[in-house]
Parts: C-alpha cells; structure tokens; sequence
C-alpha cells in the first residue's frame, strides 16, 4: 500500500501519475525529433532558443518554397498535453507541423513553451506570449526572409487550443498583434459545474488537472483561462482576431463544452467570423495518432482551406 505523498493522486494511464506530494511521473514519452530537412515533406526546420534562462524556445518550420520571393504566412503553433505534457519537438508534434507546413504552405512556429508542475500556469501563458511577440518583430532570418506576419495565423490542440485563446484576449488589447485567423483543435475548456450534455466525470478530471497546473487560479476550474464561459468571464467580443475555426471530435469528452464555446463565440458581439468543423465518431485529438485517417485527412483539408481564406 502506498500512503502519504507517494499516494497517486490522479493518473492517466498511457500517460502520467501525478503524486500526492505534487510530483508528477510522465509515462510513454514520445522520442524527441532532431530539427532539419523531413524528406517526406520537403519542410526544413530549426530550433531557436528566445530565452536562455528560462528555457523557452520555438522550432520553425519553412516548406519548400516554390517561389522564394513570395513571402508566406505565419502560423504560431501551441502544442496540447493539459500544461503537463508533450513538447515542440516531439514526435507526437514534429510529425503532424511539417505535413501542416508544407500543405498549407505556411511558415509555422512552433512554442515550446514550460511545464507544469515544474513551472505552474501561467508560466505556459507567459511563454506563449512572449514567443508570440517575439514572432511578429521579425528577429529571425527565416521570418524577416520568408515569412508575413501581417498574415498571422495562431493554432494549437487541447491545453495548446486553450492558450489560443488566452493569446487572442491579450492581443486585443493595446499594442497587441493583429492576428488573421485562429484554429482552436479540440480546445481543453472546463468548469466547476458539469453541463447539460457532458459525460460524468469530465468536468471533475479537467478541474483536478486544472488545479494541479494551475494551483492559483481563482475560482478553480471556473478560473476565465479555463472556463471562457464562466460568470464575470472577459467578454468574447474581445477576441483578438479577423477569423476562426473550432474543431471537435464528435466521441471525444469535451465535445459539449467545445460546442458551447462555439455557440458563444458566434452568438456574441465579437464582429469576426467563426466555422465549425466536427469529426464524426472521433476522440480527442486523433488527427494525432491517427494522421492517416480519413476523417484527419478531411480535417487538414479544413485548416488549410481556413489559412487559405476558403
């Protein structure tokens, strides 16, 4: 019998244990992938450390350019793993950005921002932002060469879904970057309440993670970061961009809450316009482990119809 704070807390089998002394155990990690010409794709990608004391730093993908002088749009990737998980260069992530980059035709940056519990939320927040900005002052040779952050585009999946959206509320306010089109990828939202529709369970799995990443949040799951729906939340109209996309799986636990955000976004005063895309029969980020698949295949068809301006 395990007791005190080596006592399992909460776990996710095929993924981590998180103790109750707070330490978290991360389980069947995916290889990290060096950056570099993926001759599947054509896409050359490289890493570049923004800030050495914190750690934080981005891999950039660049397609294979059919005409050099035709600059491309940006795209500032955000990956998901609940703020627990995963990283730019993993294999989950490197092998899913460099088929978006080259059939989008897109120059992607992708954030890999810190973890919690190592660095709670909002370390994950601030990370973000400041790659975001880092992006649009043009510093790197391949963005000031190839790439038109007048075209920005933000994306991520689950917890990188949720970042999407904290970054849209901070760019519209002052001296934030204008931002063309957002693709939230089965956004991780939650609540304190569960909600009409949702499956047992979900809304109590996504607050203990919720304040296991984020042990400050005021309001707990209904923090605003978490639950953009909650009472006193920012108002939507706020979002920061021309555009948006969200994406859901039809099986997958969020779906509910996806759809909420959706019906709110579009029911709001925010002047943009907003799709809707669900896979039918679908968990949570399958596009992931299931590049392959036809309905995958059908969503990056969509992205890459909404970077395009379809």
């Amino acid at each position: 019998m395990e007791s005190g704070a080596d006592e399992v807390a909460f776990e996710s089998p095929a993924h981590f244990r998180i103790y109750k002394s707070g330490r978290i155990e991360r389980l069947n990690r995916p290889p990290v992938l060096p950056a570099g010409l993926d001759e599947a794709t054509g896409v050359t990608s490289k890493d570049v450390v923004l800030d050495a004391g914190t750690g934080l730093s981005v891999r950039i993908y660049l397609p294979k350019l059919q005409e050099p002088s035709k600059k491309l749009p940006v795209l500032v990737y955000f990956h998901g793993g609940a703020f627990l998980l995963e990283s730019a260069g993993s294999a989950t992530y490197h092998t899913y950005v460099n088929p978006l980059a080259a059939a989008a035709g897109v120059l992607v940056v992708s954030v890999d921002y810190r973890l919690a519990p190592e660095h709670p939320v909002p370390a994950a927040y601030e990370d973000s932002w400041a790659a975001l900005q880092w992006v649009t002052s043009a510093q790197d040779e391949w963005i000031v060469e190839h790439g038109d952050t007048a075209r920005l585009f933000l994306a991520g999946d689950s917890a990188g879904a949720n970042i999407v959206h904290d970054m849209l509320m901070r760019a519209s306010g002052a001296g934030g970057p204008r931002v063309e089109g957002a693709i939230l990828l089965h956004p991780w939202f939650g609540g304190n309440a569960p909600i009409e529709g949702e499956p047992e369970g979900a809304a109590a799995a996504t607050a203990g993670l919720w304040t296991y990443a984020c042990p400050g949040a005021v309001g707990g799951a209904d923090d605003p970061r978490m639950n953009p729906l909650a009472p006193g939340a920012p108002p939507l109209e706020r979002l920061g961009c021309a555009r948006m996309l969200v994406c859901a799986g039809k099986k997958d636990a969020l779906y509910v809450r996806d759809r909420a955000y959706y019906e709110a976004v579009a029911a709001s005063a925010w002047p943009g316009d907003v799709a809707w895309l669900e896979s039918e029969g679908e968990e949570h980020v399958f596009f992931l482990p299931k590049p392959e698949c036809e309905n995958a295949k059908l969503l990056m068809d969509r992205v890459v119809a909404f970077i395009a301006g379809a």
